[in-house]
């Protein structure tokens, strides 16, 4: 018996690629001719290189044992099959080198929820952009994301560039900050029953298989509480600090030391660059001069005087920045308000804050490849 290399792409064609219901051949997988050669005891042997997509291929093993598969029974079940794997997409770049364009990489966390996270994280991006500097934010909040109705892009859906051989995601850019999360590859109203190992393979496609390019901040709008995900985060990225954002009463500043112990913990060691006390004060619009302390007075910055860390903002309550974030328009946007100078003054403080701890202390170490 003599084997042909068409005898092989014959029994190729058979194969349906599950990535796009076509066959090999149509899909364009066979990266070359395949090669055949007689062994010693006269048998056959055919080498194949298939071309996949990406290296993390969902159907690549079963579709290399369905060539093999199809190589026995259509040529013959002795030839010797080798199947060689190569992949359209350049490799995701190790941990340690995800993001070489980024200079500053600022988590903002909160040790429990609903104290204003997520509305602080927004509007510190958008002030910091309106200071001349490139910022990203990704909303690292699976479970719940927030970014997309806050910046008015629910709607929005990310496009593939391809970059240095890789498909990225695009981030969308709204008021001067690229963005991205979860949300916009979900629907607005459905919930994300994911179990904790997918939601952390989706959190770290958006750090690494994404096109952040070059910034000067990279805002971390991250769940609360500790979980699974700030793991990731720590054992992903090299996190340059943490900013701790809390309500003055009692209950979320208990919470917001844990989150504070976690970051400071001698396996974590990142920095906190200060703490953010929000909902500061209640101002009714029809009164701008007075304070209503309805949280309690002055807790975050108590917190801040004990543990030796910098009061980075307090940020006061007003009916404005709940309809600016329900609307998709934040209060940063217009520097000319109350609330609009108070997020101007906070992006102030981080730039300082920030340029102070890179000149005082070494890079952070990612969780699990310190020296």
């Amino acid at each position: 018996m003599v084997i042909y290399p068409k005898m092989i792409t014959d029994a190729l064609a058979t194969v349906t690629y599950a990535g796009t219901k076509k066959n090999l051949i149509e899909s364009e997988m066979l990266a070359d001719t395949p090669a055949v050669a007689k062994l010693a005891d006269d048998r056959w042997k055919a080498t194949v290189v298939l071309l996949f997509p990406r290296e993390t291929d969902p159907f690549l093993k079963s579709t290399v044992k369905a060539a093999e598969a199809a190589i026995h029974y259509h040529v013959g079940k002795d030839v010797e099959v080798e199947i060689k794997t190569e992949f359209r997409s350049a490799p995701r770049p190790e941990v340690g080198n995800m993001l070489p364009g980024v200079k500053n990489i600022i988590a903002v966390s909160s040790g429990k929820g609903g104290v204003g996270k997520s509305t602080v994280a927004a509007n510190l991006a958008i002030s910091l952009a309106r200071l001349g500097y490139s910022v990203g934010l990704l909303d690292t909040d699976i479970f719940g994301p927030s970014v997309p109705k806050m910046f008015n892009i629910e709607d929005a859906r990310p496009h593939a560039v391809e970059v240095g051989g890789r498909q990225l995601i695009q981030p969308i850019e709204q008021y001067g900050v690229k963005l991205l999360s979860i949300g916009f590859f979900v629907g607005k109203d459905t919930a994300t029953l994911w179990r904790g190992g997918m939601a952390t393979s989706a959190l770290k496609q958006l750090i690494a298989d994404a096109n952040w390019g070059e910034l000067d901040y990279f805002i971390l709008d991250t769940p609360p509480g500790t979980s699974d995900i700030h793991l990731t985060l720590l054992q992903t990225l090299a996190i340059t600090g943490a900013i701790i954002v809390s309500t003055p009463q009692n209950v979320a500043l208990a919470d917001a030391r844990k989150g504070i112990d976690m970051y400071q913990n001698d396996k974590v060691n990142v920095p906190i660059l200060g703490l953010i006390e929000n909902m500061a004060w209640f101002t009714p619009a029809e009164l701008p001069d007075n304070r209503y302390y309805i949280f309690g007075r002055e807790g975050a910055k108590r917190l801040a005087e004990e543990m030796h860390l910098p009061l980075l903002a307090q940020i006061p309550l007003v009916q404005s920045i709940c309809d600016n974030g329900d609307n998709g328009t934040p209060a940063a946007l217009d520097e000319n308000t109350m609330t609009g100078q108070a997020f101007l003054a906070l992006a102030q403080s981080v730039v300082t804050v920030v340029n102070r701890r890179n000149k005082e202390k070494a890079p952070t170490q990612i969780v699990g490849l310190k020296k």
